[in-house]
């Protein structure tokens, strides 16, 4: 199992939805997160006054598949959160020791 996180800009959110429920994928959590990387933020004007906006809204998508899902859910989260320009997010992969459901105690890929 792999737990997949996204970052996107969050205008991209019900795209990113839409193709994972596409590609098989039943749960995620979604997060509002703020940041930057290389995007460095921008400046903005308010009242006549310049000010900086360091970190930018964001959205966070966590979701855990099983281990054949992950090229395709990837695929999915990339084609549909893609704009081209800069601040379009990153894709994070890790991998997922086990899981239980809470309700049943089912564990491992019948828990997600």
């Amino acid at each position: 199992m792999k737990k997949i996180e996204a970052i996107i800009k969050p205008f991209k959110l019900e795209e990113v939805r839409d193709a994972l429920s596409e590609v098989g994928v039943v749960g995620m959590s979604v997060s509002e997160v703020k940041g930057f990387g290389r995007q460095k933020g921008h400046t903005e004007i308010y009242r006549g006054s310049e000010y900086t906006v360091d970190f930018l809204p964001k959205i966070k998508i966590e979701t855990v598949v099983s281990d054949d899902k992950v090229d395709a859910v990837i695929e999915a989260i990339a084609s549909a959160a893609k704009t081209g320009k800069i601040g379009d997010g990153k894709i994070f992969v890790l991998p997922v020791g086990n899981a239980i459901r809470i309700r049943t105690d089912e564990k491992g890929e019948e828990a997600i």
